[in-house]
């Protein structure tokens, strides 16, 4: 007696369908973001006199590395990236410090207006930054600071959204976890680093690592806070290039990709840990 298998439900080919589909699309959105830096780099490679031919062609037969060399000679191009790596680091450091004692302290200690402060503070992240500049300026100029690394990073730490962040991870935290390490006698500075803290690494890396890229990429504050040439950080030196080069494409490109590329690097070797932060933390939601 032979058997014969039943064909798979329709749903089965329904689904492996809209699977097939939304992998199409999502394919296209990918190479439809990538399409500019893959311009960029493309650019940067080419020899200066093809840059501008019309038609514009992908493909060069004359691929080189003379516009990442004139960038390197014609500007200060390893000074900004120390002063980037300086600069982000420092931020990223300090809020991740500050950002997570102020969103612990809202999250588990109890006094007279603390759902106004929370709120003050959680109303900062409407405040446009353009707002601050002339306060801020004037303050980094009273405390001698201009033109330093603390003028540049100072007023960067103050980041209400990630004590929100933190603040509502930390109410997720169970109670009983504190209360056994206070029956043990611990301190309430000891819960916060030796119980909470390592709870919430997937938070703190999201934090760390958003902090990271958003300092890393600002240009509006390190362009009014620094005039020194040897303090500027990568954007702002890039604007130099831009303005210096004129329309010197391949070395625009060149230096906009060395810019990115530390970036890139981080995310090719942290991408599980930001996907990660990203899920445990609910930031794709908001």
């Amino acid at each position: 007696m032979t058997t014969t298998t039943a064909p798979p439900p329709a749903t089965h080919w329904a689904t492996r369908a809209w699977n097939a589909a939304g992998l199409i699309v999502t394919a296209i959105i990918a190479l439809l973001w990538l399409a500019p830096l893959l311009w960029a780099a493309n650019t940067a490679f080419k020899p200066e006199g093809e840059t501008t031919l019309i038609p514009l062609t992908w493909w060069s037969e004359n691929f080189t590395w003379e516009a990442f060399e004139k960038t390197f000679i014609q500007s200060n191009m390893l000074r900004w990236f120390l002063n980037s790596t300086v600069v982000a680091v420092g931020v990223t450091a300090l809020v991740l410090i500050t950002a997570a004692m102020a969103a612990y302290g809202f999250s588990r200690t109890r006094f007279r207006g603390k759902g106004a402060v929370f709120a003050f503070v959680v109303a900062g992240v409407m405040v446009p930054p353009q707002v601050l500049v002339v306060p801020l300026y004037d303050e980094m100029l009273a405390l001698g600071l201009v033109d330093t690394y603390w003028a540049m990073i100072l007023p960067q730490v103050a980041a209400p959204v990630m004590v929100f962040i933190l603040k509502k991870f930390f109410d997720g935290i169970p109670h009983e976890l504190e209360e056994a390490a206070r029956v043990d006698g611990a301190s309430q500075w000891r819960i916060f680093w030796q119980v909470v803290l390592p709870l919430s690494r997937p938070a703190l890396a999201a934090v760390g690592i958003f902090t990271f890229i958003f300092t890393w990429n600002n240009f509006f504050w390190p362009f009014l806070a620094v005039s020194d040439p040897d303090l500027m950080t990568i954007p702002v030196g890039l604007a130099t290039i831009q303005s210096s080069y004129g329309l010197r494409y391949a070395q625009i490109m060149a230096s906009a990709v060395l810019g990115g590329l530390p970036l890139l690097i981080a995310y090719v070797f942290f991408q599980r840990n930001i996907i990660r932060s990203i899920a445990h933390t609910g930031l794709s939601g908001t």
